[in-house]
């Protein structure tokens, strides 16, 4: 790795990381690759980025930049063993990556929202969740997300990392490099368990309150016919949540000193990659088009030499 002395502070400050991967799990590099590669294609498949919603729209336009940030520097690192990233490059993969995870985390809950209004007050529906306060809350939510991820990422230059380099994990997030630092990171940690308070627990907090109002309401439904419809409205969202939540607590909700990093990878591989494959196909269950992406997934995965991928 390169490193850049400073005779004047008698330190050694890095300029280079080398993140870790899944060096360490030498054959299922191959397997691996095949994977991302094909949850990446078809989670940027044009036929299923077309939603039906608003929120839908803004929430698959997030899982690009998502998928994005992460996944194109993983393959290069499975296919050439090439694991090396710059030190801008890591706080720009840092700032897209806490942009991207912490907007769907609020998106989630403005579609949680969304389906209470639906449900428990029909009649309120076209003016509570009119076009204009659709479009002012996306907005709130790029915008808010962006300055949290400017401010992670700021934080994290300050900070000095004089060695050693290697990042446990296939892509640059804060715990794993809060470890590398030889500065002090208490406002870093702090401000990170700020963080995960308001878009990780109050959130998953809110979008309980909105699920619990609407199971209240169906279950006061007279009409069988009418709860299984209630119901199905619904069941795509909460199923989106459950495995993005779920990925999220695992990774993040927790100190940086019992940092895992078996385990953060595992969660990552959830929420950056596997999520947003699911949420259109999860959505667009009964679509003709995600059935045909499903089948060129398979496949993919089962006959490699398709795609060109290595045997």
């Amino acid at each position: 790795s390169i490193l850049l002395s400073l005779s004047e502070s008698n330190e050694t400050l890095m300029i280079e990381f080398v993140l870790q991967g899944f060096s360490e799990l030498p054959r299922l590099r191959l397997p691996l690759f095949r994977c991302f590669f094909s949850l990446y294609t078809v989670a940027h498949s044009a036929s299923l980025q077309s939603p039906m919603y608003f929120f839908l729209c803004n929430l698959a336009a997030m899982d690009i930049v998502c998928t994005s940030s992460v996944l194109p520097k993983a393959l290069v690192g499975l296919a050439f063993e090439e694991n090396t990233i710059s030190f801008p490059g890591c706080m720009a993969q840092l700032f897209f990556l806490t942009w991207s995870a912490s907007s769907e985390l609020l998106l989630l809950t403005a579609m949680a929202y969304d389906r209470y209004v639906a449900i428990c007050r029909p009649l309120h529906y076209s003016w509570r969740m009119s076009p204009r306060l659709c479009q002012s809350l996306a907005l709130g939510v790029w915008a808010v997300c962006a300055l949290n991820g400017s401010l992670h990422a700021g934080l994290m230059t300050r900070l000095s990392f004089c060695g050693p380099n290697i990042i446990a994990h296939f892509f640059c997030e804060i715990p794993p490099l809060l470890l590398l630092s030889c500065s002090p990171t208490l406002v870093n940690s702090i401000m990170t368990v700020l963080a995960d308070a308001f878009y990780g627990v109050l959130n998953f907090l809110l979008t309980l309150v909105s699920y619990g109002c609407i199971v209240a309401s169906i279950l006061r439904m007279r009409s069988a016919a009418g709860r299984r419809r209630a119901f199905s409205t619904c069941s795509s969202h909460l199923l989106v949540v459950s495995v993005y939540y779920s990925a999220v607590f695992c990774a993040y909700i927790s100190p940086a000193s019992s940092y895992s990093p078996e385990r953060s990878k595992v969660s990552a591989v959830l929420y950056t990659m596997l999520s947003p494959t699911l949420n259109p196909i999860v959505y667009s269950l009964r679509n003709t088009e995600v059935k045909h992406a499903l089948g060129r997934l398979v496949q993919a995965l089962l006959c490699p030499e398709v795609r060109g991928l290595p045997p």
